[in-house]
Formats: structure tokens, C-alpha cells, sequence
């Protein structure tokens, strides 16, 4: 939903093209209720050339809970899964297994809780999850956590790196950083920064963050 109250998919795709990013991971992508039908139309989304990582969830839905990943046409899925979250609100996790350069790495997309303690708790479970797999990984999504290096973000601790692009919330007038990235050991950090045109200030009320990673030999 856009700051003006108006659900705009050509919009939000059209800041997906201003990122011009290899991976992109969405939340809220899905109505709430219902159907969960997804409020960017699929075939909006591969005439714009990307494809998303299918989860085989609900017919008309694009991801889990709202949590949905894109990727570019030069990158392959795998495969992908849901993460269950312990959570009293509808939150959740998407994970998917991509391939790029011959190499394997995996891409969490996720909405944690509103309460500090069940976002500890969410962080636990999808570290236990990616770790679990053995493979590269990247997180990312809205954390909901207002402190900049405490509270659930310490559940990264040890190899996980967690990236600080700046504030993202509310994208009208920023004055939190919701929004993280978080990857593991195996990648360096070029470039992480909060992605702010007229275009998306408009689009949603987070701003998009966004990371230039690198695999490591």
C-alpha cells in the first residue's frame, strides 16, 4: 500500500526496476485474508523479466505470509521453502535455494514480530534453519527492530554479519532502520544503502534497502 492509499502494482515494479537488483525480497506481497492472493499480478512481474521462487503454497499466492523473492533471468531456483516462525501475528520466512556463476547460495526473505522477545526467538529459528543447509546465505527484510546493534539483532552474533544501510521507516520521512541485511561469512560487502527516489517515497511506506555482496573464493 503506497504512502497516497492506493495499491499500484506497475509502481512498485517500477521501483523493483530503479534497484536493478540480481535478488529482491517482498513483504506483504500478499493480501492478508481470503485467498492470499498476491497484489502483484504474475504476469506484470515476468513481463518485467523476473521470476519468482515458487513455494507451491496457494494457488494465487506469490509467497508465505506476505514474504516472496524475485530473482533476475540470469539467476537460477532451486528450489524454495517456507520457515516456520514460533509468532502470534501471521509472520513468517521464505527461503530459497539460487545458483548464480556456478556457485550455490541460499536467500532468506522475512517479516519478523512486533514483540521483542518472539522476534529473538525468530531469529533463532531461522539461523537454526540456514545452518542446518551449510550453504552461503543472505537475510533480509523488514526485522521490526528498532535498535540499531541490540534487542533481536544479537541472534546474529558470531558469523553472521549484520549490514546497517541507513533508515528506511517511515519512507516519508525516515527515522528508523527496520530494514536489514544480514549475511553470512562467506561474502564480502561492497556497497549497503537505503535506495530513496520521489518514486519510491510514494510506493510503500519502508523504503527499499539494498547490498552489493560478492561471494569469497
Amino acid at each position: 500500500m503506497g504512502t497516497d492509499r492506493q495499491r499500484n502494482p506497475e509502481r512498485i515494479l517500477a521501483v523493483l526496476h530503479e534497484l536493478g537488483a540480481d535478488v529482491i525480497a517482498l513483504q506483504e506481497v500478499d493480501r492478508r485474508f481470503g485467498r492470499r492472493e498476491t497484489v502483484l499480478p504474475r504476469e506484470l512481474v515476468e513481463e518485467r523479466h523476473w521470476r519468482v521462487a515458487a513455494l507451491k503454497m496457494r494457488p494465487a499466492s506469490m509467497g508465505w505470509h506476505g514474504n516472496a523473492i524475485l530473482v533476475a533471468p540470469h539467476v537460477d531456483v532451486l528450489g524454495a521453502e517456507p520457515i516456520d516462525l514460533p509468532a502470534i501475528e501471521p509472520r513468517g520466512a521464505v527461503c530459497a535455494h539460487l545458483s548464480a556463476g556456478g556457485r550455490e547460495f541460499c536467500v532468506v526473505g522475512m517479516h519478523l514480530d512486533l514483540s521483542g522477545l518472539l522476534r529473538r526467538k525468530q531469529v533463532d529459528a531461522v539461523c537454526g534453519h540456514i545452518a542446518a543447509l551449510g550453504k552461503p546465505a543472505v537475510m533480509l527484510g523488514d526485522l521490526n527492530e528498532w535498535s540499531q546493534r541490540g534487542g533481536a539483532l544479537r541472534g546474529f552474533a558470531g558469523a553472521w554479519s549484520v549490514l546497517q544501510p541507513g533508515r528506511s521507516f517511515p519512507s516519508t520521512r525516515p527515522l528508523a532502520q527496520l530494514d536489514r541485511i544480514v549475511h553470512s561469512e562467506h561474502w564480502d560487502c561492497e556497497d549497503a544503502a537505503v535506495h530513496h527516489s520521489a518514486l519510491s517515497a510514494m510506493a510503500s511506506d519502508h523504503l527499499p534497502v539494498k547490498a552489493s555482496l560478492s561471494l569469497t573464493a
